[in-house]
């Protein structure tokens, strides 16, 4: 195991990694207090991703596991037929689609509008962001060795 082999782009990307598993479970939504019908899945208050995104949590959380199996595979020199880095930008490309869709247009609870975001969703997709930058850093670094037209 080498450690020396991890440059910026990995490290990056794991923080981004770290970030969005830690603010997985804290706040991301909080229902108006002004508006006595606003809930989530039937509860008041501030609820987190975890909580109320019940199948969406284990993309999560195994989005944000990419950046650590990155740093594992660099480390260990493993072979692979992609750049690497290349899975780490796209799981964190997919990682922000998803949160972005559920937090800016399509928030959970009703009424939408008497939902709001909670600093620990911005800080979800600035992990994914983070992880994205990382991977693609990483990506950029590794030359491809070019093929002939044909050949796969």
């Amino acid at each position: 195991m080498h450690f020396g082999r991890l440059g910026s782009g990995e490290l990056v990307a794991a923080l981004g990694g770290i970030i969005l598993a830690a603010c997985l479970f804290l706040p991301w939504y909080e229902t108006s207090e002004s508006n006595s019908n606003a809930e989530i899945d039937g509860v008041r208050g501030a609820l987190s991703g975890w909580e109320v995104h019940p199948a969406m949590r284990w993309l999560l959380l195994a989005a944000a596991a990419a950046p650590l199996i990155l740093i594992w595979i660099i480390v260990r020199d493993h072979e692979l037929s992609w750049s690497r880095g290349e899975l780490t930008a796209v799981v964190g490309i997919a990682a922000f689609g998803l949160i972005a869709y559920s937090g800016f247009l399509d928030k959970p609870g009703s009424p939408p509008g008497e939902i709001s975001l909670q600093p620990a969703f911005y800080g979800a997709v600035l992990g994914t962001v983070l992880m994205t930058a990382g991977g693609a850093l990483r990506a950029s670094e590794s030359e491809r060795s070019r093929k002939p037209p044909g050949v796969l």
